[in-house]
């Protein structure tokens, strides 16, 4: 195995030296480049995020005794509590998914159990170790890979025996890294993916697991087939380049790294959570029986249990879960104590003013003007937006929030769609334009949508 890959997993870890050195306020100041406002909700995941960082420093014999201080987040959608939750993951490079409370199902029920969240963390963690380590292998696989090639142009597999025929071999090696053997064709033998044998997929909860170990079963059981495939060389180079990686990584390694990144990293954010709470007029016909059963079935996991996944056994008592409801028509307090019990760190997420939408609008690295502005120049169309443009389209955002469901900062993406639309479709044709956006240019595009307040319900 490559020893670049080996030095960097059993030297301490980059991401534990990176952490050690992010404060909860500069976690704040990170996340402040990418959301306006929510400064309680930012300030509670930075200390959640350093707290991470704090206990791997204990002793042995307290460092399991420190769970995480899992977080309840309460707002209007829109706001951005999963941006939040998205942001930190990817600042504290951990595997994170997101998943939606309301899609799963009380074990007997059919659907999803509760425990697949755990086998997609893992998935999503392999796929991430996976890319680092391929990475470490990259030189060496692309170099192995090149031999190949030349293997098959030649037809003269092996160390050249002779002088000529090493002469021609580097004459061969300097045309591949010109591109001028990119239009020749070879050979190559390709491996067959196996055939979906049976699919347990919508069998309800746990099938979909079940599925999966039959098929790596067979797997195991049945020899890897191969076939011959002619390609160019530019695209048999690429499926080399794959093949030489997958044979440098050890795989034992691998699987080490996900479920330890997994345990000690994941970050698992639940959304809707307050749809999972049964309804308080009494009655448990149709779906609404299942409810709290899912709150039920979620507390083993959130607390800490073992999950069985086809890489082996996950320990959940170090995952940071972070749970996300409106609770427009029910209150925290409405989940069942124990449930509302491993979620010690509650904050309220505000409602977004005009003023939080013209921020929006402007200040973030992400910021809506930039994305539009940087799309169009793809185009060599010039877009300026004018101030007084700016403050019409976060006015027009908030009284349409204000009218119909409120849908927080996903409203002013809707408005300045609708009217960018003309430019955006035109744009192939106006090349080198310059257009400037000003406040009476969006209430010409918008004015019979917004009076109109059935036909806005339908468009905005």
């Amino acid at each position: 195995m490559n020893e670049s890959v080996l030095t960097q997993l059993d030297t301490p870890d980059s991401t534990d030296t990176f952490m050690a050195s992010l404060t909860p306020k500069q976690i704040v100041a990170e996340l402040d480049k990418f959301i306006v406002g929510q400064t309680k909700a930012k300030r509670a995941v930075g200390i959640a995020l350093r707290n991470r960082w704090r206990r791997q420093q204990l002793p042995d014999s307290l460092r399991d005794e420190v769970g995480p201080k899992n977080i309840l987040m309460i707002g209007p959608t829109g706001v951005g509590k999963t941006e939040i939750a998205r942001r930190l993951a990817k600042l504290a490079k951990s595997p994170f998914i997101k998943v939606e409370a309301s899609k799963y199902t009380e074990v007997g029920y059919v659907g999803r159990d509760v425990e697949s969240m755990i086998r997609d963390l893992v998935e999503l963690s392999k796929s991430m170790v996976k890319e680092e380590m391929e990475a470490g292998v990259r030189v060496q696989a692309r170099e192995q890979a090149k031999e190949k090639i030349l293997d098959l142009l030649l037809g003269t597999p092996g160390k050249p025996d002779s002088s000529d025929t090493q002469h021609t071999r580097e004459m061969f090696a300097q045309m591949l890294k010109e591109g001028k053997l990119d239009d020749r064709e070879v050979d190559i033998q390709v491996r067959e993916k196996m055939p979906s044998i049976v699919d347990l997929s919508s069998g309800g909860a746990g099938m979909e697991e079940m599925g999966n170990n039959i098929k790596d079963m067979l797997g195991s059981f049945m020899p890897q087939k191969t076939k011959s495939k002619k390609l160019k060389v530019p695209e048999a180079f690429k499926v080399l380049c794959q093949e030489e990686a997958e044979t440098l990584l050890d795989q034992d390694r691998i699987m080490e790294e996900t479920l330890k990144r997994v345990e000690q990293n994941g970050i698992i954010f639940i959304d809707e959570v307050d749809k999972i709470i049964g309804r308080q007029s009494g009655g448990t016909s149709g779906p609404d029986v299942s409810r709290e059963g899912v709150q039920r079935d979620l507390l083993p996991i959130v607390e800490g249990s073992s999950v069985n996944t086809k890489y082996g056994i996950v320990k959940t008592d170090h995952i940071l879960f972070i749970a996300a409801g409106a609770f427009h028509s029910a209150k925290p307090s409405d989940l069942i104590p124990e449930f509302q019990g491993r979620f010690p760190i509650r904050v309220e997420l505000d409602s977004l003013t005009k003023d939080d939408f013209v921020r929006i609008l402007t200040e973030p690295d992400n910021a809506l003007v930039k994305q539009y502005t940087a799309l169009l120049k793809t185009e060599q169309v010039s877009l300026t937006f004018r101030e007084d443009a700016i403050n019409e389209i976060a006015e027009m955002s908030a009284l349409v929030n204000q009218r119909m469901e409120n849908i927080g900062a996903r409203r002013l993406q809707t408005i300045m769609e609708k009217f960018l639309e003309d430019i955006s479709f035109d744009a192939p044709d106006l090349e080198d334009t310059d257009i400037t956006i000003d406040a009476e240019y969006i209430r010409d595009k918008l004015k019979d949508i917004i009076q109109d307040e059935d036909l806005s319900r339908y468009i905005l």
